[in-house]
């Protein structure tokens, strides 16, 4: 099954699935950090510095257990856990080469895990040291020990980052990994972001149930990145994706 035919998908948006098989971000840096004016991850950093880090940080040296979900290659969490800007992340993946180690070193004491359906991309961030554990899962159809996989590292998470991801998201699956995170009975937090103009309803959807089971923190809006051709025949008289982060807290 291909990634796109296994995850909920908005037609209107443009969809790079041979970006996300590939087995380097070099792709992805071209076709959408490049091509796109791709500037998202600054905007993650920074609301992660103001409304998480200063928790993190308050852990002392025992590493944090942290949990990019739908991962991808890892630009998010170079962004957070090494503090890396997207015009580095850009010079990091400029080539196979360079992209096979982090431009820079950790910043933050998180032990990092991603989870995502891309074996490939998933290869890619443990060897290059963005994530200290992964997980391949189509998170909308798991079952037996990759069920007990994810929901084990979500519930020993206190640190949940999902970037534009919870959109390809089913309903039932969404509503059990948060319920899955705000389980334990100790402080975490959450982030999320959520894009407009693409698939406003699900959104909405996902708000509520992210209400349900964490308290709200804070909130920015910004850029994503520019729309590709193909989604501005789509929506008319529109050029950028707009970025919405969330931060919310269990415990």
């Amino acid at each position: 099954m291909t990634t796109r035919a296994a995850i909920q998908t908005d037609e209107k948006k443009q969809h790079f699935d041979d970006i996300y098989v590939a087995e380097d971000p070099v792709p992805f840096k071209e076709r959408i950090i490049d091509a796109l004016d791709y500037i998202s991850d600054d905007y993650n950093r920074s609301a992660f510095n103001r409304l998480v880090r200063p928790w993190v940080e308050s852990r002392g040296s025992d590493p944090v257990p942290y949990l990019d979900l739908c991962c991808c290659f890892g630009n998010t969490t170079l962004a957070i856990a090494h503090q890396m800007t997207v015009e580095e992340i850009r010079e990091n993946w400029s080539d196979a080469e360079r992209a096979s180690s982090a431009l820079k070193p950790r910043a933050l004491p998180l032990r990092t895990t991603g989870v995502d359906i891309s074996a490939s991309a998933l290869s890619y961030g443990a060897g290059a040291g963005i994530f200290d554990e992964t997980i391949p899962a189509d998170l909308n159809t798991m079952t037996g020990t990759t069920r007990e996989r994810v929901l084990g590292a979500v519930a020993q998470a206190d640190v949940l980052v999902s970037t534009a991801a919870l959109v390809y998201l089913e309903t039932r699956a969404i509503d059990e990994l948060l319920a899955t995170f705000a389980g334990p009975d100790r402080e975490g937090y959450a982030m999320v972001n959520f894009l407009n103009p693409f698939s406003l309803e699900k959104s909405d959807e996902t708000k509520r149930l992210l209400l349900r089971h964490l308290d709200f923190v804070g909130s920015c809006a910004t850029r994503h990145r520019r729309l590709s051709p193909r989604e501005q025949e789509n929506y008319p008289g529109e050029e950028w994706a707009l970025l919405e982060i969330w931060v919310l807290k269990r415990g």
